[in-house]
């Protein structure tokens, strides 16, 4: 008896297969649906299902993703921000993500970066070049950089 074929899954089948396996952006899910060859009409039909359904949420997602990678991650704040856009998300509902005061939260991150980075702490202005580079805000680069040689000074002394 021959084999039945197989059908080729929809967009709707293959959008929900990619949000199965991680939460995507509209805009990014979309890409994809596209470059695996659907035709336009049939991946707004199944990106509006899943929205009017509410399995495609881009606040929601981009707001679970922020907070994870804030408070998870020793990336700085601009870095989490370059992620998120770069995964769909508009810059503007990234923006909306930032917390007021990320003062202390970056200079955390800023401090595991340099221990991470240096076992014995060089001048402060390498260690501030190579946060800045990482993107972090210059205020807590400067603080952290100032209190790892600081530390640094006190451990020789003891």
């Amino acid at each position: 008896m021959p084999r039945q074929k197989k059908t080729e899954k929809t967009a709707l089948m293959q959008a929900v297969d990619l949000l199965a396996r991680q939460e995507q952006s509209e805009q990014r899910l979309t890409e994809k649906l596209r470059h695996r060859g659907y035709e336009e009409t049939e991946i707004h039909e199944a990106v509006d299902y899943l929205k009017d359904r509410n399995y495609l949420d881009d606040r929601g997602a981009c707001e679970r993703q922020f907070r994870f990678l804030y408070e998870e991650s020793r990336n700085s704040v601009r870095q989490i921000c370059m992620k998120l856009m770069q995964r769909g998300f508009s810059a503007s509902l990234v923006r909306e993500c930032v917390p007021e005061d990320i003062f202390e939260r970056e200079k955390q991150a800023a401090l595991k970066c340099l221990r991470l980075k240096f076992r014995n702490p060089p001048e402060p202005q390498k260690m501030m070049q190579y946060l800045y580079q990482k993107g972090f805000d210059g205020s807590a680069l400067r603080a952290a950089a100032e209190e790892l040689a600081e530390s640094a000074a006190l451990e020789e002394n003891i």
